[in-house]
Parts: structure tokens; C-alpha cells; sequence
């Protein structure tokens, strides 16, 4: 038997539990952010959806305010330093205030040790580890002004683990677990909180692409969501209800964690990563 899936998001009724708070959500057009942009804008806070691809990421705006929320969309490559102290500063000149920023961004292409450039590399820590730094670095100080703040860097199992062919993915998502705890500590007496969310295995569309790339196909898949200790695939709501967990003051205390929600599948190695 499967564990169930979480509450619809696009069913729930407006709540307010991140009400009055400014959030910037990057890679906010699809998957785990366009859920988390969603979730904190049903439940109050002023949305920033954060992306390099303008159409989905204006859908993603659009269906935050047609649900009743407020929200604007802002392309951004976090790839590119002056793009994300643009969103930051452009966030605090619209609303006046930063209050919540999740870092989900990423790429993941696969390479192994030996299939790994410089410029790959480079690519990768860029988008990876690079983008979120820069967003850090700018939204801290603002976060200070306003009181303090919530920041939550959405990184990987296979940044304490790693995987063969994904040594650079890897490497970097293992550096945003550092950045976050050497952040979270350095200030946390100002009232900024840093946690690192490692999400499920999602089976995205992109994620089909990949596997489809490695010689996986629908009936494999199917086997080894079957295979986890869960019963299933995550889906983006599960790592959503936990930004907004972290987002929201009921978190007040929780710093520097690491917040798992695979459902077990770490617990298990077997289970079956792609």
C-alpha cells in the first residue's frame, strides 16, 4: 500500500500562514517551486516567481493571483550574478521588504568523473551553488532590516552522498549544505534562519527525459516508485508543505537542519535512483 498523496494544493482553501511576508521563489515556473510559489501565496505572503523561462513562469504568477493571491513574476538566471542582485533589489523596491527566499534553481545533467569539463563544471556550479550564494549574500542584509527572515536551499540526498554520474551535481548541492550551515550560524541572532530541504524523486517531465536518455522507460519507472519505502514517487507538494514550514514562524527555532521529505527512500539504498 502507497502512503497517500498530500492535500491539493490548488484545492486549499486561503489561509494565512505566512500572511504579510515577501517571498522570492526561484525556479518558481515548474515542478517543486511553481508548488511552493503557490502554497505561500495561498497562504499569504507576497510571491516572486524567479525563472529563466518568462511563459511558465508568468503562468505561475497568473495562477497565484487567480487564486486570490498576490504575486509578480520576474525573469532571472541565477547563473548570472547581476540577475539575482536584480530580483533581490527589485523584490524590496516593489514590496519594501524580503522575508523569504527559497533557493530550488538547479540543473542536473549527467556526467561522470571523467565526462566532467571545466566549462560542465563550471555550468553546473554556476546555476547550482553560485546562483545561491549571490541570492544569499543579497538577501540577508535585507532580512536583517526587516527583522529577520527564512531561507531555505533546496538541495539533494546526493549532496551527502553523491552519485557516480552526477559528480559535479553533486559536489555542488554538498557546498549549498555548507553555505547553508555557515550562514545559519553566523546569524542566527539576527533572526535569519537557513535550512536545507532534500526533496523525493519527482518524476518531472525533464526527469522522464533523463531517464529516457539512460534506457529507462515508463515500465521501469513504475517498478522502482513501487520499490520505495513510501509505495510511491514524491510528488512537488510533498517538498512544498515543508517551504512553508520552514517559511512560515511555526519553524521559528529550526536552523540549520537538514529536512528530508523522500518519504524513506534514503533509508533504503536499493530502492533505485536513476
Amino acid at each position: 500500500m502507497a502512503v497517500p498523496l498530500p492535500p491539493s494544493i490548488a484545492e486549499r482553501p486561503r489561509g494565512d500562514r505566512v500572511a504579510g511576508k515577501v517571498a522570492i521563489v526561484t525556479g518558481a515556473n515548474a515542478g517543486i517551486g511553481r508548488a511552493a510559489a503557490e502554497l505561500l501565496g495561498r497562504e499569504g505572503a507576497k510571491v516572486v516567481v524567479a525563472s529563466r523561462t518568462a511563459a511558465s513562469g508568468e503562468e505561475t504568477a497568473r495562477a497565484i493571483r487567480d487564486a486570490g493571491g498576490e504575486a509578480i513574476y520576474r525573469r532571472t538566471d541565477v547563473s548570472q550574478e547581476q540577475s539575482c542582485v536584480d530580483l533581490v533589489a527589485e523584490t524590496v523596491g516593489r514590496f519594501g521588504r524580503l522575508d523569504v527566499l527559497v533557493n530550488n534553481a538547479a540543473i542536473y545533467p549527467r556526467a561522470s568523473l571523467g565526462e566532467t569539463t571545466i566549462e560542465f563544471w563550471r555550468e553546473i556550479m554556476a546555476t547550482n551553488l553560485e546562483g545561491p550564494f549571490v541570492l544569499c549574500r543579497e538577501a540577508v542584509p535585507r532580512m536583517i532590516e526587516g527583522g529577520g527572515g527564512s531561507i531555505v536551499n533546496v538541495g539533494s540526498f546526493n549532496g551527502l552522498a553523491g552519485a557516480a554520474n552526477l559528480v559535479a551535481y553533486s559536489v555542488a548541492k554538498g557546498g549549498l549544505l555548507t553555505l547553508t550551515r555557515n550562514i545559519a550560524g553566523a546569524h542566527a541572532r539576527q533572526n535569519v534562519r537557513v535550512n536545507y530541504l532534500i526533496p523525493g524523486w519527482n518524476i518531472t517531465e525533464t526527469e522522464k527525459v533523463v531517464q529516457a536518455r539512460e534506457g529507462h522507460d515508463a515500465a521501469w519507472l513504475a517498478e522502482v516508485g513501487v520499490r520505495q519505502p513510501g509505495g510511491r514517487f514524491s510528488v512537488p507538494a510533498d517538498a512544498a508543505y515543508a517551504i512553508l514550514w520552514l517559511a512560515s514562524d511555526e519553524s521559528i527555532f529550526v536552523n540549520g537542519a537538514i529536512v528530508n521529505t523522500d518519504g524513506g527512500s534514503s533509508t533504503l539504498p536499493n530502492a533505485g535512483r536513476g
